[in-house]
């Protein structure tokens, strides 16, 4: 294989009509790599060379993407079965390696970096035993520590992620959390801390660690976060609640049974101190509102503190990932007769709702859609405002472009029954010419 480094040879010392071994015509030379500095796998230079049980050497990167994302059990050049699935550096080889890129800099080959050796399975067995340890003896201080060594290895790589992952430590952690969260929170704060610190890297979270997280000791505690100052135990415990209430509805009881836990989420919609919170805020808040078993209550609570025209306010400039996230909690607090009252008092809500529809995203539009339909489907004033306002802004035209560029059943199940109850209407109300529209095939 002829790779791409290339040296410049000057035309002094090269004979008139004869071509140089290894120089092109040009006067650029080529450089080829030795066959045993390649990866088997991808046929470029190793970087990470490592052994397997069949000694066979591979890149890292590769073979660890082989076995772990590929689900391969057997050796890609003998093809035998792998005894082992723990490869061994092959120090050798990368020693070569670097002397071979060091000789050849002038090519302009850099030298590869010397890599970190990546976390074992042994060690993270051994680390997860002393972690149970530390909290049976209320080690905090002890446990903190060797939290803050998984964090470091989780930060190094990914592979060192998924090995810390597959090997149980969220479990652990979690189970740490809940231990320490069921003592004095003033004392323990540190260690909650770096563990809830630590859990925001593992993502996403699943297993028996969702069940302490959702326990309600560990989820008081993260509530106890969400009202302090700290930005950082903010966001933490923020982006938690949301792997936790978005696995387990249940879990939406025990958050909202925990005295003071609705204001702090409003306060991270209202006051963002980073994007990824107030979409995880926003995300825990819908949770709330649209669960199965969630009684009106909260609902009430985030009307009445504003959250209806805090939404619409965020709606008119958000970024497409909030949007949908806003529009969906829109959408839950319309589903009520309360949240509905709120909308309907509001100047901005047809305008907003009505411009976002076949301008954001498909699922944007299907809430946008759910919104309109639920407002103007449960209008129970005689002079029906909710149509006029409707039309006024253009959304009978916009409901028959989505009609024509197509969606989902159940939003077209919404726009058609929405046409119905517009089109009489649309004679005294509509301030917009249909004719305007008669060309149009696409939506902008």
């Amino acid at each position: 294989m002829i790779l791409s480094w290339k040296r410049l040879r000057g035309g002094r010392g090269r004979r008139a009509g004869k071509k140089q071994p290894g120089v092109e015509s040009g006067g650029e030379m080529e450089l080829t790599t030795p066959n045993h500095f390649r990866c088997p796998i991808s046929l470029d230079l190793m970087k990470d060379p490592v052994t397997l049980s069949t000694g066979i050497t591979y890149d890292r990167e590769n073979i660890e993407k082989w076995i772990h994302e590929d689900g391969n059990i057997t050796c890609p050049v003998t093809n035998r079965v792998l005894t082992s699935f723990e490869p061994i550096p092959n120090h050798t080889i990368r020693r070569m390696i670097q002397d071979w890129c060091v000789e050849n800099r002038s090519y302009g080959i850099e030298r590869i970096p010397t890599p970190r050796i990546p976390v074992s399975s042994v060690e993270v067995f051994e680390i997860n035993c002393n972690i149970t340890t530390a909290c049976k003896s209320e080690d905090q201080a002890g446990c903190r520590d060797l939290v803050a060594k998984i964090k470091k290895w989780t930060k190094e790589s990914d592979r060192n992620k998924r090995c810390i992952v597959d090997n149980g430590a969220v479990s652990v952690l979690a189970e740490a959390f809940e231990t320490f969260s069921k003592t004095c929170l003033d004392e323990n704060v540190s260690v909650l801390e770096e563990i809830l610190s630590t859990l925001t890297l593992l993502f996403p979270l699943a297993g028996e660690g969702l069940t302490y997280l959702g326990s309600a000791s560990s989820m008081r505690c993260m509530v106890w976060f969400l009202k302090s100052g700290d930005l950082s135990r903010r966001r933490n415990a923020v982006l938690v609640l949301r792997e936790i209430v978005s696995s387990d509805h249940r879990k939406v009881n025990v958050l909202l049974d925990i005295e003071g836990a609705i204001e702090p989420l409003f306060k991270l919609i209202k006051e963002p101190i980073c994007p990824t919170a107030t979409k995880a805020s926003l995300v825990v808040v819908y949770r709330t509102i649209t669960s199965a078993s969630a009684t009106e209550k909260p609902i009430q609570k985030f009307v009445d503190m504003g959250l209806v025209s805090l939404l619409l306010e965020m709606l008119v400039d958000a970024q497409r990932s909030l949007c949908e996230k806003a529009l969906s909690v829109l959408d839950g607090l319309c589903s009520s007769d309360y949240g509905r009252g709120d909308a309907y008092n509001n100047s901005l809500i047809f305008p907003v709702i009505v411009k976002k529809i076949l301008r954001v995203s498909d699922l944007a539009t299907e809430f946008a859609v759910s919104i309109l339909w639920k407002l103007c489907k449960n209008e129970e004033r005689e002079e029906k405002t909710a149509f006029a306002e409707a039309l006024q802004v253009g959304a009978f035209q916009k409901l028959l472009l989505l009609l024509q560029v197509g969606c989902a059943d159940k939003t077209k199940e919404h726009v058609s029954e929405l046409l119905k109850l517009l089109n009489p209407h649309r004679a005294r109300l509509e301030c917009i010419d249909s004719m305007d529209f008669k060309d149009l095939k696409r939506p902008f």
